[in-house]
């Protein structure tokens, strides 16, 4: 298992200590296979452990433990005797976190969720009642019949709305998989225009028809690989590079980068790989003066044509 964070690390130090109260004398392989860790993590947090206590910090403050073979006790516990509690926010967040899972349609081990929501509202009590409604992104009507055409291999018809291109076409879709990406609902399917395999996130499908004929995949479909995120760019795609200033910044965390340099303290050199220029058109314009295009030079006149004609529409 992974180390994990500093504040995992640390929620794991915190409810070592009661688990070894309970447990005196408990071998250190057995502890680490029911806390799922390596024996060799468990022997660094009892080294942590050792050099932690109370402020002062002298023998007496310090937690302290007595080894016999591979078997540990603590011997002192320096206040530190009872488990980790959730806090109200935490509680109500990992109670959302919860029904958002269970209202997504497909979900595996739904049994097992509600099992552990179940759990925390009891122990939550009050806080868990309070009236946060929960949906999962796109419409759930809508994400249900195309899971249900998924299963029954049904083709689909569906309108569908391309943001890269800004417009909306209708097209026939061979359904594969239902898939929740940062979540987004996606349906994973053969498009038959495009003749390859693409992600359509639900709540862009604006209307579809279930048809009578059966989903027909061909043999060189395969499922897309999303371990990255569902945009992945190519060396094919054009690299656009950008001026950002501080309003705009939040794009590096948004879209994919290939590199942002600190060009000064104001302004960042922010290069990308976009799918399609008219997209990254909508997207300087969007941002407005907190951008200024460094190159293609095809984008930087593209954006200085429709600021033109926007200036000229309102002068006239």
């Amino acid at each position: 298992m992974p180390t994990g964070t500093a504040a995992d690390r640390l929620a794991r130090l915190l409810n070592l200590v009661p688990y070894l109260l309970a447990r005196p004398g408990i071998e250190v392989s057995q502890a680490a296979a029911e806390l799922d860790v390596t024996e060799r993590q468990l022997r660094e947090d009892l080294e942590l452990l050792w050099v932690c206590g109370l402020p002062g910090y002298g023998p007496g403050d310090l937690i302290d433990m007595a080894f016999d073979g591979d078997r540990v006790t603590v011997t002192y516990d320096a206040g530190i005797d009872r488990p980790l509690r959730l806090t109200p926010d935490e509680a109500l967040a990992l109670v959302v976190a919860l029904r958002m899972l269970a209202e997504m349609p497909g979900i595996g081990e739904r049994d097992a969720i509600e099992r552990a929501l179940a759990k925390i509202e009891a122990a939550a009590g009050d806080i868990a009642e309070a009236p946060v409604a929960v949906r999962i992104p796109g419409d759930a009507d809508r994400l249900a019949t195309i899971r249900t055409a998924v299963e029954r291999r049904h083709a689909l018809r569906i309108t569908y709305y391309t943001a890269t291109r800004d417009e909306t076409t209708e097209r026939v879709v061979d359904p594969m998989r239902v898939l929740i990406v940062d979540g987004r609902a996606y349906l994973e399917a053969w498009c038959r225009h495009a003749e390859a395999v693409r992600l359509f996130r639900v709540d862009r499908i604006d209307g579809f028809t279930e048809l009578d004929e059966a989903a027909a995949l061909p043999r060189q479909a395969r499922h897309s690989d999303i371990r990255e995120g569902v945009f992945r760019a190519s060396p094919d795609q054009p690299v656009v590079t950008l001026q950002v200033g501080r309003g705009a910044r939040w794009i590096t965390e948004y879209y994919p980068c290939e590199s942002v340099v600190d060009a000064d303290v104001e302004q960042w050199l922010v290069s990308l790989r976009v799918s399609d220029l008219t997209w990254a058109r909508r997207l300087v314009l969007g941002l407005g003066s907190d951008v200024t295009v460094v190159s293609p030079a095809e984008l930087a006149e593209a954006v200085r044509a429709e600021t033109n004609r926007t200036l000229a529409a309102y002068a006239a």
